[in-house]
């Protein structure tokens, strides 16, 4: 059985949230925007078994050649990025360290990320646009020094990411990799969110990026370094997460980078990242306009 799939979406220049189907959207904000204006304000309120509910008895109101896919989390407060979290991404580096003690983390910006089926952008600065498919969590419910043992009842959904990356300017300072991980519409988000259940949906899933129809990378979450559990105590500890705030968990070995020579991505190329229970983010690749 699919799981209810929940999304953020334009049409005729309204940006509207609904129930996502095999034949078009439910419009949801049409019905109960008033109290949720966004999905945002939907899970904060505990909110999406009842709109869930509800849309399950409606028709679409909209067709999927009519919207425009948008990132389903609309100006998340926090987009917390997890590096290096797969046992194969630590050997990549081949620099002879073990796994590392503590997670590496960096934040991103909304404005980084486009919607499901809009193209990724390759910026006139660098030819080095490269993918990485990660599977996200988004929190449901506000929390500060969160136990690992409660840690799971603070999210509240799924979805998809392709933390597209900027290779050399990564390195541009010796400190951090900001400025590679923030070039306007590089990355997506969605095509939308997954109510999340219980563990047992999130212990194993098989997370998988093909560019172009080819397999690039491949794993499974029961072999992350950071598991979710402790990924949302680390931080919590030094933030407050709150509803809607979204965790990127890592992404698996295979990104065009560790490539020789490096295959970074290019006009006209078009990447998948799939997950077992979630879906399919698909995204092209344009130039940025001169």
């Amino acid at each position: 059985m699919t799981s209810p799939r929940l999304a953020t979406y334009a049409v005729d220049g309204s940006v509207r949230y609904g129930l996502a189907t095999d034949n078009g959207l439910v419009d949801l904000s049409a019905r109960f925007a008033r109290d949720f204006p966004t999905l945002r304000e939907v899970i904060a309120a505990g909110a999406l078994p009842r709109l869930i509910d509800a849309a399950s008895k409606l028709s679409p109101d909209h067709g999927l050649d009519a919207i425009t896919w948008l990132p389903p989390i609309p100006s998340p407060e926090k987009i917390i990025c997890i590096g290096v979290n797969y046992p194969d991404r630590n050997a990549e580096y081949k620099d002879g360290q073990e796994a590392p003690k503590y997670p590496s983390m960096f934040m991103r910006t909304p404005r980084s990320f486009v919607g499901h089926e809009a193209p990724l952008v390759r910026p006139r600065a660098s030819s080095q646009l490269d993918y990485e498919g990660e599977l996200v969590l988004i929190i449901g419910k506000a929390g500060r020094h969160i136990p690992e043992s409660a840690a799971l009842d603070h999210i509240a959904a799924l979805t998809l990411c392709n933390e597209g990356t900027i290779r050399d300017w990564v390195r541009h300072a010796k400190f951090n990799v900001t400025q590679g991980k923030n070039f306007d519409s590089t990355g997506s988000l969605g095509p939308w969110i997954v109510p999340y259940n219980d563990e047992s949906q999130i212990a194993d899933i098989r997370l998988t990026t093909h560019v172009n129809g080819e397999l690039r990378q491949d794993d499974r979450t029961s072999r992350l370094m950071f598991g979710f559990r402790y990924l949302i105590n680390y931080i919590s500890t030094f933030t407050t997460l709150v509803p809607g705030d979204v965790i990127v968990t890592g992404t698996p070995t295979g990104a065009g980078a560790r490539f020789d020579p490096p295959r970074y991505l290019k006009p006209g190329d078009v990447i998948e990242i799939a997950a077992e229970g979630v879906g399919t983010l698909r995204n092209g690749v344009v130039d940025e306009a001169l």
